[in-house]
């Protein structure tokens, strides 16, 4: 390779001269349709069935049609393209059995398509015979590239195919539509294929002179034109506006439905879509996550939840399982659903970023609190539709991985245990959690999240264990201890102050599993009386520098610290925090920077307040005894999990 080839710049490498030309527009210097605003949804006609499945390496078998047909019935499509009769046995047989089992629903219209050629269009006929609605869509190609190149064909000619062969699809329809011959009632569907691609006034032509040989369109029965960008060659706006001079230029517009059915070769297929319908058409021809020729048809599921997220309910269909949706068709189509798919892929409603993290978990709060006023309206940071509206749980919301903040990780424990963490506890997990991440080298997801952090600070959970710190209490009970004296002094004194109040624990508590050790304390609370009993009985000098609390006022999973999994939970069961700092530890360091000593967290749950505050001492104590173990317990346990 000469060195001049190697050195050539990008500049002269992707330079496309005079090889491509770009698309011509139309002269619509009135056009209406970037002033309007879509207010319903269109009809939807999935072709699946007929042009998805053209497109795979390997066509469904008749098995995988009749199931795909069937999730698309019970998704509520009223309009199914159902096969090319006349292309294969496979699709011919596949119609007939549905037709012949009575599988196809009253109020569906099955849609069989055909070429401009006499003897497939009989074939089609045979095929649809009994059943009790069909669409018979006939196409043949209209633009100048195909008029000279494929079919050597004048305008008059092109017109003159499409007018022969839609009298023949008439007096077929007066055949078959007989009592005697299955008493069919059809609708009639003409493609001018390629019709991006076709000059717009000779597009209208054509169907002009289609309706006029269908001779039996009105307000009642309309005639469906369906004008495809059987190839993407032009922007969505130029596409749009070519949809709205046609609507605008073909006579007895109210006896015609405008369908569309873009491909997606420029990316730009459904933008092009809800733009044409802004432009005046009715209708839309595509497949479930945009299977089709090349980069596809247009996706219909993003279509509807588009419209569904704008307020608009998407006509019949109904996307509240978004899941098995794209079990069923990855499953026929043997072509996963992207990850990054709009609405229906894995990871769509997942953050992984820390600041993104951290504004869902407030924008959660802040429609809990809205909601409470009466105001249902959505409105959370990066979640443009609620993940459950189709079918998805909030636990895949938030994933943490390198990029995630302690907003997310607390959000997590929230949704899995109920439990609201306080902001500086929130920190220290954060730190626990990037470090189990660093070690396991695996994304942390909820359960393992969930399982460290019960390992962490020794949360009981239906399904993970009791997880016991070294430190747990077996009973204890509380009195009252004034010391002798106290209560004169003060009375002596008379000024009125109140007597100071002591409180006396004693307790069973057990160390590493072994026979419980009697306890007893003396503090002016239940928890400092709590960590006098520590220090008398096992030694620990802990002081406690953090201590929150809150009732569980909803379940998470495995209902943590509920006593049965029947059970959910109640405002009588509290969870408490406490932090607790070694009593000698030094708040400084030689070179006399300020540091404050590390903190230890520890969490308690319980029906009684007391109790799961007593709880919090001995899990937080349990972690001061061990700090060079807290880190490699969490990644054993999340390790184990993974085995």
């Amino acid at each position: 390779m000469s060195s001049q080839t190697q050195t050539q710049t990008p500049a002269t490498a992707m330079n496309p001269g005079k090889k491509y030309r770009p698309f011509t527009p139309i002269d619509l210097p009135n056009r209406q349709w970037p002033s309007r605003i879509q207010k319903t949804s269109p009809i939807w006609t999935s072709v699946d069935l007929r042009d998805g499945n053209q497109a795979l390496v390997n066509p469904m078998s008749g098995t995988q049609k009749l199931r795909f047909f069937q999730k698309l019935v019970q998704v509520g499509f009223k309009e199914i393209e159902v096969s090319f009769p006349s292309s294969g046995e496979t699709d011919f047989n596949f119609t007939r059995e549905i037709i012949e089992k009575g599988m196809i629903p009253d109020d569906v219209w099955i849609q069989v398509l055909t070429p401009a050629r006499p003897e497939l269009i009989r074939k089609t006929f045979e095929c649809i015979k009994g059943a009790k609605k069909v669409i018979l869509h006939m196409y043949n190609a209209t633009s100048p590239l195909f008029r000279t190149v494929v079919f050597g064909n004048s305008q008059d000619k092109t017109i003159d195919l499409a007018v022969t062969h839609t009298k023949l699809v008439t007096e077929l329809m007066d055949e078959y539509s007989r009592p005697e011959n299955g008493g069919t009632q059809f609708r009639y569907e003409y493609s001018p294929e390629t019709f991006s691609q076709t000059e717009p006034d000779f597009a209208l032509r054509v169907c002009e002179a289609v309706r006029e040989a269908y001779g039996r369109s009105s307000p009642q029965n309309k005639i469906i034109f369906n004008l495809p960008a059987t190839v993407e060659v032009g922007p969505p706006n130029h596409y749009a506006d070519m949809i709205e001079y046609f609507c605008t230029h073909i006579s007895h517009r109210d006896h015609i439905t405008v369908s569309l059915h873009p491909h997606n070769d420029r990316g730009c297929a459904v933008a092009a879509v809800e733009l044409g319908l802004l432009a005046g058409a009715d209708r839309v021809e595509g497949c479930l996550f945009g299977n089709g020729e090349r980069t596809g048809n247009v996706d219909i599921v993003t279509l509807a939840l588009n419209c569904y997220s704008q307020g608009i309910a998407p006509g019949p269909l109904d996307l509240s399982d978004v899941q098995g949706i794209v079990d069923v068709v990855s499953g026929c189509n043997d072509i996963a659903v992207h990850p990054r798919h709009p609405y229906a892929g894995e990871l769509v409603f997942t953050a992984f970023s820390g600041s993104h993290q951290d504004a869902i978990k407030k924008g959660f709060k802040a429609q809990e609190e809205r909601a409470a006023k009466g105001d249902l309206t959505w409105d959370i940071p990066y979640l443009p539709i609620d993940p459950a509206d189709v079918g998805c749980s909030y636990e895949a919301i938030i994933r943490v991985n390198s990029q995630s903040g302690k907003g997310g990780i607390a959000y997590l424990v929230a949704q899995s245990l109920g439990l609201d963490l306080p902001r500086k506890m929130q920190m220290a997990f954060y730190s626990i959690i990037q470090e189990v991440a660093d070690r396991t080298s695996k994304e942390m997801v909820t359960e393992d999240i969930t399982r460290a952090f019960c390992q962490t600070y020794h949360v009981p959970h239906l399904t993970l264990g009791k997880n016991e710190g070294r430190l747990t209490l077996k009973s204890f009970s509380l009195a009252d201890d004034v010391p002798p004296g106290v209560a004169a002094a003060a009375t002596s004194n008379g000024d009125g102050s109140e007597t100071p109040r002591y409180r006396r624990l004693e307790g069973l508590v057990s160390l590493d599993g072994k026979t419980p050790t009697q306890v007893t304390g003396r503090g002016n609370g239940a928890l400092s009386a709590m960590c006098d009993a520590l220090s008398s009985a096992f030694g620990i000098q802990a002081s406690i520098r953090e201590y929150s609390e809150h009732a569980i006022t909803r379940p998470g999973i495995g209902a943590a610290g509920a006593p049965d999994a029947r059970v959910k939970l109640t405002r009588s069961q509290a969870a408490s925090y406490v932090e607790l700092v070694d009593a000698g530890a030094s708040e400084g360091e030689a070179t006399g920077l300020p540091q404050k000593a590390k903190g230890f967290w520890g969490v308690g749950i319980d029906t009684d307040v007391t109790a799961a505050g007593l709880k919090a001492i001995l899990s937080a104590a349990s972690n001061l005894m061990q700090p060079q173990a807290i880190v490699e317990q969490a990644a054993a346990a999340v390790e184990a999990a993974a085995k």
